[in-house]
């Protein structure tokens, strides 16, 4: 039966997660089906005004404006119309009813203030500002932490919230890191630049050190600023003062080479980037692999794998060390969502491709 799919993710488990994916479209009859470990639900009659898929959980506002949440094998619903803005991460869904933000973690509800304008979404991490007691704290784990009160009448000027991980200069011009469920005294002193992935943050100190936190350790690893550099998931790349190409791995730097790349992007445990020679690589995992002999004009990113179309028409997948060519067909569309590519041929032929093998309704 052909489909129109909202978001195709393929259920399957991670070996480093352990959390299974799951996959939601909307099908000929307008109903909502879910595909959840190999087994096709129907959720809904009609489709949804708003989908999301997570992880664990796939919230929606259905056609009458309720909102209901696919988690563990069945639908519930939270409420009807109150809704008016949801976010997913892999394992959290945050919502707000008017001004009022809840989080839905495990199959559980927990309401965190009746009172929230700001707020940053992680996978496990949700960091938000109480307005009612005018203070910053952090939901962990099932728990809400304290992190900072609020002065002068004005927010934080910068924090980054992701994966697992949260960092920011405080009222007082000191550097934290919100984690492992507890505040990290950094630095005593604002610091220049920094930027966040999972377990992983790299910045510029005050006196214009380049170091990385990584897994509640601290490495110095440049006594000058990098002309550049981009964090991922326990991976740091960066262009040194002096102009090598590094990446902070596995707590050890490898010099990729005497280069500085027009084009490099660090994206969850992924570093992409053109060589001297124009060549396309990808640094995964402490190893360094040639994808093509050309730096492609687009590709996407997600986890584990890299996905574009090469300059014959063939639709790749680099995934977990592996290439696969998925199909040289003329495609509508593609996406990669996660390590699983979902493509389009024709009208309403979707196809989902995951580690050489090819699924379809």
């Amino acid at each position: 039966m052909p489909v129109k799919f909202i978001v195709s993710v393929l259920a399957l488990v991670f070996p480093l997660l352990s959390i299974a994916q799951l996959s939601a479209y909307v099908n000929m009859q307008n109903q909502v089906m879910v595909w959840d470990k190999g087994l096709i639900r129907k959720i809904d009659y009609l489709p949804p005004l708003e989908v999301k898929v997570g992880r664990t959980a796939i919230p929606y506002i259905d056609n009458a404006r309720s909102f209901k949440i696919y988690y563990g094998g069945g639908m519930k619903v939270i409420n009807a119309g109150f809704t008016n803005e949801i976010k997913v991460s892999d394992n959290l869904v945050a919502f707000k009813n008017n001004t009022a933000l809840s989080v839905f973690d495990k199959g559980k509800i927990t309401q965190l203030s009746t009172f929230v304008e700001q707020y940053y979404l992680g996978d496990s991490v949700l960091l938000f500002f109480d307005g009612i007691r005018s203070e910053y704290k952090a939901y962990y784990n099932g728990d809400v932490y304290p992190i900072e009160g609020f002065l002068a009448g004005t927010p934080l000027e910068v924090v980054k919230v992701t994966d697992n991980i949260a960092a920011y200069d405080n009222y007082a011009n000191q550097f934290r890191i919100f984690y492992g469920g507890r505040i990290i005294s950094q630095e005593e002193y604002a610091v220049n630049s920094f930027e966040v992935g999972r377990s992983t943050v790299g910045y510029i100190d005050i006196n214009r050190r380049f170091k990385i936190f990584n897994k509640g350790e601290t490495y110095i690893v440049e006594d000058f600023p990098p002309n550049s550099y981009q964090v991922g998931d326990n991976v740091v790349a960066y262009v040194s003062n002096d102009g090598y190409f590094k990446v902070f791995y596995d707590n050890s730097i490898e010099s990729i080479g005497f280069f500085e790349p027009s084009d490099y992007r660090v994206i969850d445990n992924m570093v992409c980037y053109r060589d001297q020679s124009g060549y396309f690589k990808v640094f995964y995992k402490g190893k360094i692999y040639t994808l093509e002999s050309y730096y492609p004009d687009k590709y996407q990113v997600q986890y584990n794998s890299i996905a574009y179309v090469n300059r014959i028409g063939m639709l790749r997948l680099f995934t977990e060390g592996e290439i696969y060519d998925v199909t040289n067909a003329q495609l509508e569309d593609w996406q990669l969502t996660y390590d699983v590519i979902k493509y389009q041929v024709g009208k309403n032929m979707f196809r989902i491709y995951y580690k050489g093998m090819e699924y379809s309704d």
